[in-house]
Parts: C-alpha cells; structure tokens; sequence
C-alpha cells in the first residue's frame, strides 16, 4: 500500500478512536451535570419549629440558588423521627431525596426502640453534618418563679420532695432531647412523667402555655423563648458552656453531676446507592454555604456550631455515635417498644 495511503489510513482510524471516546465521554459529563433536573425534597422527620427544621430551613435556599432547582423541605414527624428516615431510606437513590438526620435518628434510635424500620448506617449515604448544638434545660418561667426554683439544685431539691409533680416535654421518643431528661432523672434519682411531641416546636408551645413543666431543648429553638422572658434556663447540656449564652454554666456544674453529656447534632444524609459525585457536589456546596459569615454568625448566635465536614467523616461520627449513646440508652433504663 503506497505511504499516502496508508498516512490516511492511520488518520481516519484515529479520527474515528477520538470521536469514539468523546462519544463515551460526553455521557459522562452529561450525568455529571444533568442533576438535579427537578425540585429536590430534603425531609425533615420532626414537626416545624425546632431545631432540626430551622436548620433545613437555613440551607435550603443556599442550595436552591446554587443548583437553580427548588430544595423544598418536607416535614414528616413521627416515632422520634424514624417515620420521615424511614421514607428516606426507602426513597430511589437519586439525588431528589435528602434527610435532615439527628442524633436520635443516626444516634440514639438503634439502641432505644426495639425494632427499627431502617439501618442508619446500611440504608443511607452520609452527605456531611451541618450542626452540633448544646441542649437547655428550661422550665416555664412562670411556675419556676411561683415555685421559688431558680438552678439546677433548686429543681432536684423541690423534685424530690415532690415526686411525681413535674412533666418532662420532648420532641419525640429516642430525641436527644428525650434522653437528656432520662439521664438527668436516672443520675439525679428523680422523676418526671415524660411526654413526647411530634417534634420540639409543638413541645416548645405547651412549655410555654404551662401544659408541660420542663425541657431539654436544642438552644436554637429555646433561645428566643428564653430571651423573651417566657421560659427560665438552668443550665446547657454539653461537656462544655456555649458562646452564644456563656452566662449558663453546664449541667455537670450546675447539678454536680459527673460526666454529664448529651448535646445534638444534624446532618444531611441520602438514601444508600446515591452517586458519590451527587453526595460530594452537596456536601461541598453545604459546606461553602456554612461558611459564610451571614449563615456562620447566625448560627452560632443560636448556639449552633456549623459544621460541613465530608462524607467519609460524617459516616464515621455516627458510628461513634451509635456506640456512645448505646451506653447511655443502657445507663439511662429508657426504652421504647
């Protein structure tokens, strides 16, 4: 075959390799780009109010703008929040439905309830945690006044002489809100009738009409309860004081009691089999939305510490999780059937 001839030959065999590979190619950077092509739900599993919805809330029209499609929030309440984790676990791993999971339903939940609808760790794909926050022990600011109560102290002192008196509200069975009271009843040898709410804005509501006598509430959604006088704040719940209300001294210091814990935390999650380039491209865009100082101060000014750290170490956060609040499910006797 003349050298001509072959010179073309080898050209068009090229060609047609090139226009193979950027036939396979072009795909792939269409999934890559094509979503989300519709609405995207981000399920809250409590009632609107608390803390969990206020920070879906927050980030819903970050995303929404950068991914030019709405990220509508769907609340779904119900069994301390495995009704609206359940539906996101069973949802199509598409990227269209997103979980605004908690401590309780990545946490708490596997130890409390004896049988669970859902794995927290098998059937969801963490996306990144958004916010750990401190709980507050709070009590109606009216009866705490008419009662003389005023600390920490004052509360177990006059509990005890009068057992059985106080209702402890919460957002749910197996919330973390729910097992902080549990703990502090089994550490203080106290008790309080525990009645659960389909989330902490119902619970806050009843707090503060008189229904229910205590609290312990995330800080985001008791703070402007507190601030306007209606509810009476002892003490925060962590290891720690929080900046946003450096007044309030810990549960463990107000109480003496030893190694008391037992803070909040949210985060985004998606149901397993979502691709890891979807995951990544939300959690990077939660993460810069975090970091801004409109949304950064704001949350911290409501005792929320943002977050946005990756996948990979979210997943193994709520492994530790798991482990830890399994301990404190064991220590605290609560369970749910």
């Amino acid at each position: 075959m003349p050298p001509i001839f072959k010179t073309n030959r080898r050209l068009a065999l090229s060609s047609i390799a090139l226009a193979a590979i950027g036939f396979i190619a072009i795909p792939a950077a269409v999934a890559q780009t094509a979503w989300p092509t519709k609405p995207v739900r981000i399920v809250v599993p409590f009632a609107p109010g608390g803390t969990t919805d206020i920070l879906a809330r927050a980030i819903a029209p970050e995303l929404t703008r950068v991914f030019g499609q709405p990220f509508i929030v769907d609340n779904r309440a119900g069994a301390g929040g495995n009704v609206g984790a359940d539906l996101v676990a069973k949802s199509p791993g598409d990227g269209y439905t997103l979980l605004m999971g908690t401590v309780g339903t990545h946490g708490i939940n596997k130890s409390l309830y004896s049988k669970m609808p859902f794995d927290p760790q098998k059937d969801f794909a963490p996306v990144t945690l958004v916010a750990g926050v401190p709980n507050v022990m709070v009590m109606n600011a009216d009866k705490a006044a008419k009662l003389g109560i005023n600390s920490v102290t004052d509360f177990v002192k006059y509990a005890k002489a009068h057992p059985g008196q106080f209702s402890m509200a919460s957002s749910g069975n197996g919330t973390s809100i729910h097992l902080a009271g549990e703990l502090f009843k089994s550490q203080t040898g106290i008790f309080m009738t525990h009645i659960p709410y389909r989330g902490s804005g119902p619970a806050l509501l009843d707090l503060v009409g008189g229904s229910v006598d205590v609290m312990f509430d995330n800080l985001p959604s008791a703070m402007p309860q507190i601030k306007g006088g209606k509810l009476k704040a002892f003490a925060v719940t962590s290891a720690q004081r929080s900046t946003a209300m450096p007044e309030l001294p810990t549960v463990e210091e107000a109480g003496k009691l030893k190694g008391f814990e037992a803070s909040s935390w949210f985060g985004l999650l998606a149901p397993a089999g979502t691709p890891p380039e979807v995951v990544s491209r939300i959690q990077q865009e939660v993460a810069k939305a975090l970091a801004t100082p409109a949304i950064k101060e704001k949350m911290l000014a409501q005792g929320a510490i943002p977050s946005g750290n990756t996948p990979q170490e979210f997943a193994k956060m709520i492994e530790a999780e798991i482990a830890k609040w399994a301990l404190v499910v064991k220590a605290s006797g609560a369970k749910v059937d």
